[in-house]
């Protein structure tokens, strides 16, 4: 039997005395770009840092195919009528071997769409920006993360992506999707404040061969939805995690994603008590998890009383024990 969810086929399958196992099948590559018309087209690595030096409302840059080398950073908003958008197709690829792929840095109201970044010291970082939509994005073959909303960056979303082969240079930086930031960097990003990266979106990626979590979000968020994405675990190290995805923030809710091959849990939720209590309310529904270990948990949820965490019974385990609080 075969499960399609967001874009990647999964292969159920079932034999006499063993249990169900799941495989990943990822889409080689976003399609083609699919934005408005452009406003500017950057062809050499000197036209891309015009464009993005210069952007303004409205503007729509395409990148051409071709391999860029240099320090992307945008630092200009839109506007919610006219945001700006950076769009290429997966052979307009943008690298960066001393620094960030692409960085958005207090930038707002812009649509990244289908290109790759690769060959950097971390992926996409967006900083305190909002309305950010990174669409379609192929990010691999970087040394931390791949793609990184951090620094109160609010109402985000990262959508339809592929993101996989993280972590090269350090394994234990080397997740997939990163929400926030830890407590012990609030001093360096958010003046000691707990990072409010708030109500942000994981929609339909598929994110493998990730050295850390292929999904982590962090004390300090809230509100946000983590949905129908397809996570390997396969890859993780010991220094780098142990689960699909790391849950800290409040009130988040987890709906119809598939984790796949972890060695240890599916997911895991953390109370924490930095600055204020973390890692409350969380909300699981229609997931789908095979574990490769069999004493590992589906939902290893941290004190599941305390923090008025669900697990719903429509979720589905293979191997390993449901969770170890009861499905609501």
């Amino acid at each position: 039997m075969i499960i399609r969810l967001c874009g990647a086929a999964i292969a159920l399958t079932t034999t006499t005395g063993a249990a169900a196992s799941l495989v990943l099948t990822t889409r080689s590559a976003p399609g083609p770009p699919a934005c408005p018309p452009q406003t500017a087209t950057a062809t050499t690595p000197s036209q891309l840092a015009g464009a993005l030096t210069h952007a303004k409302p409205g503007d729509v840059i395409q990148i051409a195919p071709g391999t860029y080398e240099g320090d992307w950073t945008a630092t200009t908003s839109g506007t919610p009528d006219k945001p700006i958008w950076l769009c290429g197709g997966p052979r307009a690829t943008l690298t960066n071997s001393s620094g960030y792929g692409l960085h958005l840095d207090g930038a707002s109201w812009w649509h990244l769409y289908g290109f790759s970044v690769a060959q950097a010291k971390k992926g996409v970082v967006i900083d305190a920006g909002a309305h950010i939509r990174v669409e379609r994005l192929n990010v691999h073959d970087v040394g931390d993360e791949g793609v990184h909303l951090r620094r109160n960056t609010v109402h985000s979303s990262v959508v339809d992506s592929l993101v996989h082969s993280t972590g090269l240079d350090h394994d234990e930086w080397g997740e997939g999707v990163y929400i926030g930031s830890a407590a012990n960097n609030w001093p360096a990003y958010t003046a000691g404040e707990p990072d409010r990266s708030d109500r942000n979106t994981v929609r339909g990626n598929t994110i493998y061969d990730t050295t850390a979590e292929p999904i982590d979000v962090k004390e300090g968020t809230t509100g946000g939805l983590i949905d129908g994405n397809t996570l390997d675990a396969g890859a993780l190290t010991e220094s780098g995690g142990d689960s699909c995805a790391d849950i800290k923030g409040n009130d988040w809710t987890i709906s119809k994603n598939t984790c796949i091959r972890s060695r240890n849990d599916g997911w895991q939720t953390h109370l924490k008590e930095d600055h204020g209590t973390w890692g409350l309310r969380a909300a699981f529904t229609a997931n789908t998890v095979a574990l490769e270990n069999p004493d590992g948990q589906g939902f290893a949820i941290d004190a599941p009383t305390t923090t008025h965490t669900s697990v719903g019974c429509d979720n589905y385990v293979t191997t390993g024990t449901y969770a170890n609080t009861p499905c609501t």
